[in-house]
């Protein structure tokens, strides 16, 4: 029987050989701090391709020069930019897999020296600088960045894109009530809040016709962070645009002491997906084949998102169908060891 972790899934037009996927994950590895792909990106990136994930989610890739996380991030703030991250989807279809990008904007959290743009002028912490309030000229300048950039991811030939909507990032920051005390139209209730979002969703499907997830924190850890009930709201608001898939992971927002455990933010994804009848990402260590087959199986989620996992091994899809009695097809170059 054929386990439904390696099962197909079908977003819009298109269609994954199984459910596992790459989450994003930070390289830090643009050296000449320019945005552009290097060498290491497309190692990285194609061998867990060949390792026979699913979808590769690239490292969330910055929309403008001033949302990089670091001067070393993944850039798509220009032209430039397209000839390399066409590199990475090439590699990655090169083995059947399909490829996303997700776009970012670190907003507050950016450590860089320039100045930094947020919702409101609160640092997140003691160690990064007071960003300035964004004005509404910053605003559309800012949405109009989300919308070049998925002209260019389409033109570089990703399938899919994912927005980062979480981890205290820009879009994040404007969703909670933790890091948004505007009280403008972008601010205050929850339909203002998600207002950014909103704007940036409509400006990318303007360009972009494939499949649109994003990724979103199930939990703040912060008392007066958004709540279940409100991120469910903004779960079916962002259904109503056409959003096929959320992407549930937590925390970032503000700082915070986390204690995880195996699938610590599973819950997350199953309350997303039942309280806005949306398909959900299941991420947060996640390990073992019959872990992410029972998460399946109970549809808690419809996707496996792994991180750390993939890290440690590239070509943990093999690991996991052994363990669960798979006989899973590998690259012909690696047959002999498959």
């Amino acid at each position: 029987m054929q386990p439904k972790l390696f099962s197909p899934y079908t977003i819009q037009n298109v269609s994954l050989k199984n459910r596992i996927v790459m989450s994003s994950m930070c390289m830090y590895s643009c050296h000449n701090e320019d945005g552009q792909v290097e060498p290491f990106h497309l190692t990285h990136y194609e061998s867990r391709a060949a390792g026979q994930v699913g979808l590769i989610m690239t490292e969330a890739t910055a929309v403008q020069p001033e949302g990089r996380i670091s001067h070393q991030d993944l850039g798509i703030w220009s032209d430039d930019h397209i000839e390399g991250l066409k590199s990475i989807t090439s590699g990655v279809h090169r083995h059947m897999a399909k490829a996303g990008i997700q776009l970012a904007h670190a907003g507050r959290k950016a450590n860089l020296r320039d100045p930094i743009f947020a919702p409101s002028q609160i640092p997140f912490n003691a160690s990064l600088k007071e960003p300035q309030e964004m004005t509404t000229t910053d605003i559309r300048e800012t949405v109009s960045a989300f919308q070049k950039a998925a002209t260019r991811a389409k033109q570089a030939e990703f399938d899919v894109i994912e927005l980062h909507g979480a981890h205290g990032y820009l879009i994040n920051q404007f969703l909670s009530p933790l890091s948004n005390h505007r009280e403008d139209q972008y601010g205050g209730t929850l339909e203002n809040r998600y207002r950014f979002l909103e704007e940036v969703l409509e400006s990318v499907k303007k360009v972009w016709d494939g499949p649109i997830l994003v990724r979103i924190s199930g939990n703040e850890y912060h008392e007066d962070g958004n709540t279940i009930e409100d991120l469910t709201y903004f779960a079916n608001q962002m259904k109503q645009q056409g959003v096929d898939l959320i992407d549930v992971s937590s925390g970032g927002v503000v700082p915070a002491s986390i204690e995880p455990y195996p699938g610590y933010q599973v819950s997350y994804a199953q309350q997303i997906k039942e309280g806005a009848d949306i398909a959900t990402g299941a991420v947060g260590l996640i390990t073992s084949g019959n872990q992410a087959e029972e998460i399946l199986q109970n549809d808690r989620a419809d996707l496996i998102f792994l991180a750390r996992a993939l890290l440690r091994n590239p070509y943990w899809p093999k690991q996991v169908a052994d363990e669960l009695g798979y006989e899973l097809e590998g690259p012909v170059q690696y047959t002999r060891a498959w």
